[in-house]
């Protein structure tokens, strides 16, 4: 077995438990801060400003920084082969744990709600970035809840369904991959004056990187709010119903399948930079959002984790015993 392609469920599931044990420790390096590094010169020595340069250009960096990717994972992980088996498994279960963030997503979003319970709306304000990127000092008590919860919902994708359906179906290396093409994407798919050419191949890529992963996180969710509070039927009729209003083609399935699930309307218009984006809202509910949601949406990220976990080990188990 080459652990670079494929890793055991057992190690995939080690890798898990590590994120959900220890997080993201800020003294281990992480791959993602490599590929931001890269991204941000990349961009400083290809940008010009001209579409159609800037467009080729754009592609070629998320080329190959997405390649870099797979293949950084590759030679460490064959690397520490070169000394012992166990020692490549180790590194490959280590690769593992740090494309996945359900610790760090799930404390990011406690803060956010024990700041709130406390009545520090400040402190809440300063906990919001780690979450989301819109301008916190533009949001009111109930606007920092439901950024709280769609970052929560959106994440549930980017940093933890979608890395684990990666490892499953090509180990790190596939995993990496996906993280370096959701970091382009966070970096300079923007659709502002400056990225909209050079950005559009990272936005595409990450799109369509996300479609199997977004959907199938909308599903664990509905499954995981059935399972806690029979409220599966609501939000998958408020996923099929909004999913596809949202101006991403992904973002809006694990948002508005959480909107239904908690009875909230989500979305709406949002701040970046000082510049107002326009957004439909997502879900029917027309209660005042409350800091016990944030609560209730990490549970339910939590427990969509667990059953996508089951659902993909499932899944290869019986493709194997079909080959």
């Amino acid at each position: 077995m080459n652990f670079a392609f494929q890793l055991s469920t057992p190690m995939i599931l080690a890798a898990l438990a590590a994120d959900a044990a220890f997080g993201d420790p800020a003294a281990m390096p992480h791959p993602v801060r490599l590929f931001g590094a890269m991204i941000g010169a990349g961009e400083r020595a290809l940008w010009s400003g001209v579409a159609r340069r800037d467009l080729a250009r754009g592609a070629l960096l998320a080329i190959a920084v997405i390649a870099f990717a797979a293949a950084l994972a590759w030679a460490i992980i064959g690397g520490a082969g070169i000394f012992a088996r166990g020692l490549a498994a180790l590194a490959a279960i280590s690769l593992a744990w740090t494309t996945l963030a359900a610790r760090g997503l799930d404390d990011a979003a406690r803060a956010v709600e024990s700041a709130l319970a406390a009545g520090d709306l400040t402190a809440a304000r300063r906990a919001l970035p780690a979450l989301a990127g819109r301008d916190p000092e533009s949001l009111d008590r109930a606007g920092i809840i439901r950024a709280t919860i769609e970052s929560v919902a959106e994440n549930a994708c980017d940093g933890v369904i979608a890395p684990l359906f990666y490892l499953f179906l090509g180990g790190p290396a596939a995993a990496c991959a996906y993280k370096a093409a959701n970091t382009l994407d966070s970096m300079i798919g923007h659709r502002d004056a400056r990225y909209l050419y050079f950005g559009r191949a990272a936005a595409r890529i990450d799109d369509a990187a996300n479609y199997a992963p977004a959907r199938l996180t909308a599903l664990c969710l509905i499954a995981a709010a059935h399972l806690t509070a029979r409220r599966g039927a609501p939000a998958w009729r408020v996923c099929r119903a909004d999913a596809r209003l949202h101006q991403s083609p992904n973002a809006g399935f694990p948002e508005a399948a959480i909107a239904g699930a908690l009875d909230l309307r989500l979305g709406g218009d949002a701040i970046y930079g000082g510049e107002v984006e326009r957004r439909a809202t997502l879900g029917a509910g027309d209660r005042e959002p409350m800091p016990a949601d944030i609560a209730a949406a990490r549970r339910l990220m939590r427990l969509a984790t667990a059953m996508a976990f089951c659902l993909f080990a499932l899944a290869r188990f019986i493709l194997l015993r079909c080959l």
